[in-house]
């Protein structure tokens, strides 16, 4: 989800990947649906685990779990602890939708007014 709304909220002015420490073989049904009532279509995305080249090309790590995320040294990195929700009802999902959204637009402005800065 995090990606997705990162996209969204960024509308190009950054990029986004996704990857985990576990990743599951595809997206949970309930976080499609909860990203398609935000006008996000996340039916094409696949879950990657999280590998070298992923933390290289990453300026800024958000890790959306506990203590199952690597810390990367030399990056920047911040933690949001949110649930998994691969087995919460969609009213749940929603909620957790709606705390990314706001982690990710605090985070989309802090990026903004470092580039303006720079």
């Amino acid at each position: 989800m995090a990606e997705r709304l990162f996209r969204q909220a960024a509308d190009g002015r950054h990029q986004a990947r996704s990857a985990g420490s576990a990743p599951g073989p595809a997206v949970h049904p309930q976080v499609l649906e909860a990203l398609a009532e935000v006008g996000i279509d996340a039916a094409d995305h696949r879950p990657r685990r999280l590998d070298q080249e992923a933390t290289d090309w990453a300026d800024v790590v958000a890790a959306t779990c506990d203590d199952a995320c690597p810390v990367i040294p030399g990056k920047r990195y911040v933690s949001w602890e949110l649930p998994d929700p691969k087995a919460l009802p969609l009213e749940q999902v929603r909620e957790i939708r709606a705390q990314i959204e706001q982690l990710v637009r605090q985070l989309v402005d802090e990026l903004d007014r470092e580039a303006a800065a720079a």
